[in-house]
């Protein structure tokens, strides 16, 4: 199965570029609701995931630091500086079912790339067990229509 099938477009997802500021990217994610949002480039490469526990472990490590002198200035400090690289693995168009569906298991969401690394989209965990429901249920009723 293509996964494009599963694809919320760039367009239609909320996104954080590298460079806004850490203020920034805090009142977007609030105002949109989310936990973790995608960060991407200027030239639309993915950059990574930034999530909740990304701003709370940082104000708490500059609290600490608060101690010995240093505050860092909010509107100073950037998503880059706080970014994660390693959370929510994104993965390319062309991938298979199967490693996707692995792939959502561990992630809210799957950033989803080109083979450019361009971000074009994510495909959501929601979307992934609806399909799965939905077509688990579609085959039950055609086994049923069968028997009758």
């Amino acid at each position: 199965m293509n996964i494009a099938y599963f694809l919320l477009p760039k367009v239609s997802v909320a996104y954080l570029y590298e460079d806004f500021t850490f203020r920034q990217g805090l009142e977007k994610m609030r105002r949109k609701g989310y936990s973790a949002i995608p960060v991407i480039t200027r030239d639309g490469q993915y950059a990574g995931t930034v999530s909740e526990g990304d701003f709370l472990w940082h104000l708490l490590d500059d609290r600490m630091a608060l101690r010995s002198g240093f505050r860092t200035n909010l509107e100073e400090l950037r998503i880059r500086n706080i970014l994660r690289v390693d959370s929510y693995r994104p993965v390319r168009i062309t991938v298979g079912m199967e490693e996707l569906t692995y792939t959502v298991m561990n992630q809210n969401f799957v950033p989803v790339v080109d083979d450019t690394d361009h971000f074009i989209g994510i495909i959501t965990r929601r979307d992934i067990l609806r399909y799965f429901i939905y077509g688990k249920e579609q085959e039950q009723e055609r086994r049923l229509k069968k028997i009758v």
